[in-house]
C-alpha cells in the first residue's frame, strides 16, 4: 500500500508554515457570531460549536495516504486518528462518515474493503457510530473520516489555555513518523508503532478532563515540537522541555540514525527553528522530538495518570521553546 503514496500518514500534511499563510486571511471570519466556541485562530483539533442546554458540537475531518502495507490496519489507524481530534478538545464521538479515494485501475475493490472494515471497528471502539461516507476514483489511496462529536462547551480541552507553572504531559511515545519511514522502504513491521498508532485518545482525553486539566493538542503531522510551538505561542508562554524524559518507541533512535526521516519532518524542524533554543542538542536528537507523528498522544499542559511529564510551562522568555 506504502508504495502508492508519494508520503505516508500526518508525514505528507501540507508544512505548517504554508498552511498558515494560506489560512492567514481567513482568521476571524469564521464565526457569525458568539457560538463558534473553537474556531481557525490558534489552530486547535476541532471546531466546537455551543448549541442549547449546555452542550457543544464537535466537527473534524483528516484522512491521509497509507503509513503501512496492511490494508485493515491503515484503516484502523486513519479511523484512531481521526477520532483523536474530537477527543483533543475534550469531546465525545458520536458519529463518523468515511472518506475515501481509491486508485480503481491499481488496486482491488477488496482491498478498501478491509480499510473500510479496519475504520469501521475502530470506530465501534470509540462508541461512534459510522454511517456512509464519501468515495473517489484517485490515482493515490487515501482514507479517513469526517467525524462530529459533543462536548460540554464550559469543559474543553484547549490549545491556548496553558499557563506558566503548569507540567508538560504526554500520553503516547514518540517515533512513529521514523518507524513508518523505515517500514516504507524495507517492508520490515513494527508492530510497536501500529499498537500506538491504533491506540484510541478517549481515556487520556477523560482522564485530562477529570484531573481538571484546561489545555491540549494531540500530536500528529507537526511532530512534538511543532505542536508544542502552536501551544505555547496560542498561550503566550515558554515550553521547557526535558529532552531525556520525553519517551520513544523502541527502534525509533536507530531509524532516525540510518537515515529513515521524512521530509514533513525537517519540514518540521525548519518551521519550529527561529523559536527554539536547542540547548546545544544534536540534530539527531532535534529530528525525533519533530517526528512527524501519525495518530500520536494528547500533548497536555497538566498530569494524568501514565503519562510522563516531560516539562513545563513558564512565563515567556523569548524563546516559545526550549530543551534542556
Amino acid at each position: 500500500m506504502t508504495q502508492y503514496a508519494h508520503g505516508g500518514g500526518c508525514a505528507c500534511k501540507i508544512p505548517p508554515g504554508d498552511l498558515e499563510t494560506v489560512v492567514a486571511d481567513l482568521l476571524g471570519a469564521s464565526s457569525p457570531g458568539g457560538d463558534l466556541v473553537i474556531g481557525l485562530d490558534d489552530g486547535d483539533d476541532a471546531a466546537v460549536v455551543r448549541v442549547e442546554d449546555g452542550r457543544a458540537i464537535v466537527a473534524t475531518a483528516d484522512f491521509f495516504t497509507p503509513v503501512v502495507d496492511d490494508p485493515y490496519d491503515w484503516g484502523r489507524i486513519a479511523a484512531a486518528n481521526a477520532l483523536s481530534d474530537v477527543y483533543a478538545v475534550g469531546g465525545q464521538p458520536l458519529v463518523a462518515v468515511n472518506l475515501l479515494g481509491w486508485p480503481m485501475a491499481v488496486l482491488p475493490l477488496e482491498l478498501a474493503k478491509e480499510v473500510l472494515r479496519g475504520g469501521l471497528d475502530v470506530a465501534r471502539a470509540a462508541s461512534c457510530h459510522v454511517a456512509g461516507g464519501h468515495s473517489i476514483d484517485d490515482p493515490e489511496p487515501k482514507y479517513g473520516m469526517a467525524v462530529t462529536g459533543l462536548a460540554d462547551p464550559s469543559r474543553l480541552l484547549r490549545i491556548d489555555g496553558g499557563r506558566a507553572g503548569l507540567p508538560i504531559s504526554l500520553s503516547k511515545p514518540l517515533g512513529v513518523g521514523v518507524l513508518n519511514s523505515r517500514h516504507k522502504a524495507t517492508g520490515e513491521v513494527f508492530a510497536q508503532a501500529v499498537a500506538s498508532m491504533t491506540m484510541l485518545n478517549r481515556d487520556a482525553s477523560r482522564a485530562a478532563l477529570a484531573a481538571g486539566v484546561e489545555c491540549a493538542t494531540d500530536v500528529t503531522g507537526f511532530g512534538l515540537l511543532g505542536h508544542l510551538y502552536k501551544l505555547a505561542r496560542a498561550s503566550g508562554v515558554t515550553a521547557l522541555v526535558d529532552v531525556a524524559a520525553v519517551p520513544y518507541l523502541e527502534g525509533a533512535r536507530e531509524a532516525v540514525r540510518d537515515g529513515y526521516v521524512s521530509g514533513g519532518t525537517r519540514r518540521n524542524l525548519a518551521w519550529v527553528e527561529p523559536h527554539l533554543d536547542p540547548g546545544g542538542f544534536a540534530e539527531e536528537e532535534l529530528l525525533l522530538l519533530a517526528d512527524a507523528q501519525t495518530s500520536g498522544g494528547l500533548l497536555l499542559a497538566g498530569e494524568i495518570p501514565g503519562a510522563p511529564v516531560i516539562g513545563e510551562l513558564v512565563p515567556f522568555d523569548g524563546s516559545a521553546l526550549r530543551l534542556r
